[in-house]
């Protein structure tokens, strides 16, 4: 299949999904989930072949800020399509196909820089790459999660019923999931930055400097999130206003600089 031709059916598969998800998101009988699923599904396979096709090249891996953004998007819409298979989730589901579709018609219409690597010579790098990517990923959930976990809270203080279609898992359950996902995406997010600190050579150079810093802020925003929610019971606006600091520190580390190299630059 053209490499020209898989960002458009993707796009096309994800705008399809964020339409069927949203048209009957209240609807008594809740969407038409196997068809839902089908259709996101395909959209995820072909996001996933179009990646292995631009990030893979004969001269290396091209790590470009388009690239990274789409391979993150990628990851993030499998995570939660797999999610909601068996988790009440369908209220984020929206949000999360129309942002890959947006991404990717920024595929299609923009031009992609070139940013070779060569990790098959350097295995750690690698390793270290994607468990950040997936520490990434997990608290990236978590933060859209923590939005549903709003909502619940917010229905249950007001005592207004959601519509009758609408599933949502209990309150207590919604939050235990929520600081589980905290919990994991915050240890392998310092798993990242501590072995970064030590075993890299170049850790506090100047092209490095801005990220490892803010990643190392990140990493204590989440920390001091979970430690307040085990001594102090901290839970509503405080958690989501933490997560959603941690998640912007982590975003402008992993994108900031790419963007001011690759895009202002």
């Amino acid at each position: 299949m053209s490499a020209a031709l898989l960002p458009v059916l993707a796009l096309l598969c994800y705008l399809v999904a964020t339409v069927i998800v949203s048209q009957r998101l209240y609807h008594a009988d809740g969407p038409r989930l196997k068809l839902l699923f089908s259709v996101a599904i395909t959209g995820v396979v072909l996001h996933m072949l179009e990646l292995s096709q631009n990030l893979f090249t004969a001269e290396g891996q091209n790590f470009s800020l388009l690239n990274v953004s789409s391979l993150v998007c990628w990851l993030i819409t499998a995570a939660f399509t797999v999610t909601a298979l068996r988790t009440p989730i369908l209220l984020l589901l929206p949000i999360v196909y129309g942002f890959a579709a947006m991404v990717q018609v920024a595929v299609i219409l923009l031009p992609d820089a070139v940013q070779l690597q060569h990790f098959e010579h350097s295995p750690w790098l690698l390793t270290h790459i994607m468990v950040a990517f997936i520490a990434y990923v997990i608290l990236i959930m978590a933060t859209l999660y923590s939005f549903q976990v709003s909502l619940i809270s917010q229905r249950l203080k007001q005592k207004t019923p959601l519509p009758s279609g609408t599933v949502l898992p209990p309150l207590m359950q919604a939050e235990q999931l929520l600081f589980r996902l905290i919990l994991l995406g915050t240890l392998l997010l310092g798993i990242t930055v501590i072995s970064g600190a030590v075993f890299s050579d170049d850790w506090f150079s100047r092209h490095n400097l801005h990220k490892n810093v803010l990643s190392t802020l990140g990493l204590l925003v989440f920390a001091i999130l979970l430690t307040g929610h085990r001594l102090a019971g901290w839970r509503g606006r405080v958690a989501n206003g933490l997560t959603m600091t941690g998640s912007l520190l982590l975003t402008l580390a992993y994108f900031g600089s790419r963007f001011v190299r690759e895009v202002l630059l």
